[in-house]
């Protein structure tokens, strides 16, 4: 059974926005593009682990995606926690091509693809720091201790990997993605008891829903840019011209003369990405270049949004449902 689902990464999200609102001839884009393809590659692989997953027995397992938890005063990810009566697996997943080469020597994964070669850290340093931490969080919770494995999930299903002659330990570590299921059955068997009551398994699940903690930070400050360089206005869906003119309760386009009713409600999904969650009626009127205080009250509250103060100190939370992106 999943208990938490596996949603497209708030960095994702804050990059495309980031993409949306910046000039096409600005210098820092090249870098924002590198970075958004790394992360949506690493998002394609972790996505791939879905298919294999869905051979589990859904009574029998619970899964946690992308999970992000306090050890002491240091946070953790996991890609993904699997949880049963009998034991815990963290699974970290790598969409690496190419052939990739684990050396115990210096502790560094090495990719080779097209004759280059680029070192990467060692994945199965950073799943064994996983389950220390994991491990620490439990104890500092007052659950139970539990059988606790780990897995590097190679998602590419045509990647090589290769390692050194002495370190044959690696294939306990190291899998391909379709072998996961037989692995994790593997595992299952090999433990006669179980190690949590059904009492403690709810008592966990319920701990691990309550302290995860999304990871939010300034993709401003990420790339040193500030708001006057973010493109204000609601942007065209049809040829992505911007910003947009309101007439009578639409948007149109100067471009394409395409309208639409709700094209604010992008853009306003950008400002609360790029710049904060929360707005006033003149900070939407700055951003979507328009004139009418009357005007900016009535889009905010058709949107049914929280908000705080009264007059011209109300603050509005933007808010969007998960399934808007």
């Amino acid at each position: 059974m999943i208990i938490k689902q596996r949603k497209i990464p708030l960095s994702i999200l804050k990059l495309q926005a980031l993409l949306r609102r910046l000039p096409s001839y600005h210098p820092k884009i090249p870098m924002i593009k590198e970075e958004l393809n790394k992360r949506a590659a690493g998002y394609k692989g972790e996505s791939s682990l879905d298919y294999h997953l869905g051979f589990l027995e859904p009574k029998r397992y619970f899964i946690f995606h992308d999970l992000r938890l306090e050890d002491q005063s240091r946070f953790f990810q996991i890609d993904t926690l699997l949880l049963s009566q009998k034991f815990a697996l963290i699974i970290e997943v790598k969409n690496i091509s190419g052939t990739i080469f684990f050396d115990p020597l210096f502790n560094q994964l090495i990719r080779t693809k097209e004759g280059k070669e680029t070192a990467f850290p060692d994945p199965v340093i950073q799943i064994q720091r996983q389950e220390s931490q994991f491990k620490n969080w439990l104890l500092k919770n007052g659950l139970p201790d539990v059988p606790l494995y780990s897995l590097v999930v190679i998602s590419n299903p045509q990647t090589a990997i290769r390692t050194a002659p002495e370190n044959r330990s690696l294939r306990n570590k190291v899998i391909h993605c379709e072998i996961l299921p037989t692995k994790i059955s593997q595992i299952e068997t090999s433990i006669k008891n179980q190690s949590l009551s059904e009492k403690e398994l709810k008592k966990t699940i319920r701990l691990i829903k309550k302290q995860h903690t999304k990871a939010d930070y300034s993709i401003l400050e990420r790339f040193n840019l500030t708001a006057a360089e973010i493109l204000k206005g609601a942007i065209c869906k049809k040829c992505d011209h911007k910003p947009l003119l309101r007439r009578h309760g639409t948007w149109i386009c100067t471009q394409c003369q395409n309208k639409c009713k709700d094209a604010h409600i992008q853009a306003l999904n950008d400002y609360s990405l790029l710049i904060g969650p929360t707005i006033t009626n003149r900070q939407l009127r700055g951003f979507l270049k328009i004139t009418s205080p009357a005007a900016a009250t009535r889009l905010l509250q058709s949107m049914n949004l929280t908000s705080t103060g009264t007059n011209r100190g109300r603050v509005y939370t933007l808010s969007f449902d998960e399934d808007y992106y």
